[in-house]
């Protein structure tokens, strides 16, 4: 039987901890687990927990972790990824999946095409959404460390900030993907439903983007980040 895994949002340590609100509903009244179960936990540091349940309650949870581990490692390739804003399980899609193939990082980008619109209070409700898509997945998948999911910001502004020792950007008519030089830090971007437009993919060149493609075949916005990543992973991470 699998043992249950759950990402706790505050610093662990072994002994005795009531769980947050939000845990120790879906606990005890969402799985209806019991006192004496076992549980794996972890808080995102990278180390993992082993322990049981001591009580569960209505509204409280409490655990007692006898046993430390170290985590699963991270890819020896930081990827970010910058993804094109797209629509409902769409993004959910691109984000779970980024998530399980060992992103570090991903940026929601608003460019021409988009269809989706996000401003205050909706925006961050969408972005506490997709922070717990990638928790999920990492619960899943068995990620100890959690990808930085970033509040949606315009392509101009995610040209001018971002870093890395390649910079590719995604392009159905670019010469093919070819290996590079193993780079520590890896930067992708994927355009939204309906791709980049051709300025766009200018203007990611003049921020030292290549552009290339993935095959012959035009990949969906939610399923280029899927065979992108896995290609990257592949050549220069821990495939």
């Amino acid at each position: 039987m699998r043992l249950s895994r759950f990402f706790i949002d505050a610093p662990l340590s072994l002994g005795e901890h009531e769980l947050p609100e939000a845990q120790a509903h879906y606990i005890g009244r969402v799985l209806r687990m019991s006192a004496g179960d076992a549980v794996q936990l972890f808080d995102g540091s990278g180390q993992e927990y082993l322990g049981q349940l001591l009580e569960v309650g209505k509204k409280s949870v409490r655990v007692g972790l006898d046993q430390a581990l170290a985590g699963q490692p991270d890819s020896p390739l930081h990827i970010h990824l910058g993804q094109g804003l797209s629509r409902g399980e769409r993004m959910d899609w691109a984000i779970q999946k980024a998530t399980e193939l060992g992103v570090n990082a991903i940026t929601p980008i608003v460019s021409e095409r988009c269809e989706v619109r996000l401003k205050d209070e909706r925006a961050d409700k969408r972005l506490a959404h997709w922070r717990q898509v990638a928790i999920s997945a990492c619960e899943q998948c068995g990620r100890s460390s959690l990808p930085t999911i970033h509040a949606p910001v315009t392509l101009a502004e995610w040209l001018k900030a971002t870093d890395a020792d390649l910079k590719l950007v995604l392009h159905p008519v670019a010469e093919p993907l070819v290996s590079h030089a193993k780079p520590a830090r890896l930067a992708f971007l994927i355009g939204p439903e309906g791709g980049l437009s051709e300025l766009e993919v200018e203007q990611a060149n003049a921020a030292g983007f290549q552009a290339a493609r993935l095959g012959p075949r035009v990949l969906r916005t939610e399923t280029a980040p899927v065979v992108a990543l896995s290609v990257a992973q592949q050549l220069w991470g821990d495939f």
